[in-house]
């Protein structure tokens, strides 16, 4: 291991790497919403796969029960991310049971079936802002205080494609993607004197139920061409814990890109 001249990289800048040191060295407590289908449900296969402790939540308590019988050791609640007091009741009970988590995985999403924007419903456009804009901010707010304290951690904030991109028909949930890259990036401003990374993600482009959902009719999609969310979950969970200071205030894409649509980038055509 190279040795780091003190005065040149600075004490901050020594500090933040011992605390990235630290994490990787030991399983980590990871925290992740949305975790009761496609991408959140494959991540928690994969986190106890590999041996790191899961703090999950969805909005089916069904579902969140199927999981806490299958995964003793892990912690799941029902918890609708869009109400910020039921963040904040979530963040008290596992704060007050251990130690913050290492990885914030705001992962809970939805998508707005195709409509022209001034056919949206504006019952459809809330429920996305508040889900997938609101959400993140709420979780943040709860459990990042923990984490400055701390002076550890990594936020992963699930952007898509379309966080950098728009398409006809899709203008609701461009907007919030759009959002969730800008938040992130001004977060990891806000946070680069605490040792805290937040980085946007960009899952590529898995075989889930959203998917199926934006295609619509899938009789004339074929979408076995693409990866299912545990092949995803196999490459994407190593890419995940390898985040870290390098990555803060940047998009991220996970590392495959085995099939692409055509979506227009903002100032050029289809690509």
């Amino acid at each position: 291991m190279a040795l780091f001249n003190y005065s040149r990289v600075g004490v901050f800048a020594a500090k933040l790497l011992a605390a990235m040191s630290r994490i990787e060295s030991r399983p980590l407590v990871v925290l992740i919403t949305g975790v009761t289908r496609g991408l959140g449900r494959a991540m928690v296969d994969e986190f106890d796969r590999l041996g790191h402790t899961v703090f999950g939540c969805g909005r089916t308590r069904v579902q969140i029960e199927d999981l806490a019988h299958a995964y003793p050791r892990h912690d799941f609640q029902t918890v609708d991310v869009a109400s910020d007091d039921q963040v904040k009741v979530w963040a008290g009970r596992l704060l007050n049971k251990g130690e913050p988590p290492h990885l914030v995985l705001n992962n809970a999403a939805i998508i707005n079936p195709k409509a022209s924007l001034w056919e949206v419903e504006d019952r459809d456009f809330s429920d996305e802002v508040d889900i997938n804009i609101k959400g993140v901010v709420h979780v943040i707010r709860h459990f990042l205080p923990s984490m400055i304290a701390r002076g550890s951690g990594v936020i992963v904030n699930f952007s898509s494609r379309w966080g950098t991109s728009f398409e006809r028909q899709m203008a609701p949930y461009c907007a919030t993607k759009w959002a969730v890259v800008a938040l992130t990036l001004a977060l990891a401003e806000e946070l680069r004197p605490e040792g805290i990374s937040a980085v946007a993600l960009n899952p590529g482009i898995v075989r889930t139920g959203m998917l199926e959902r934006y295609l619509g009719d899938t009789s004339h999609s074929n979408t076995s061409n693409y990866r299912a969310p545990s092949d995803w979950a196999r490459i994407a969970v190593p890419f995940i814990l390898r985040l870290g200071i390098k990555d803060t205030g940047r998009m991220r894409n996970v590392p495959f890109q085995q099939n692409s649509m055509p979506i227009r980038v903002f100032g050029q055509g289809e690509t």
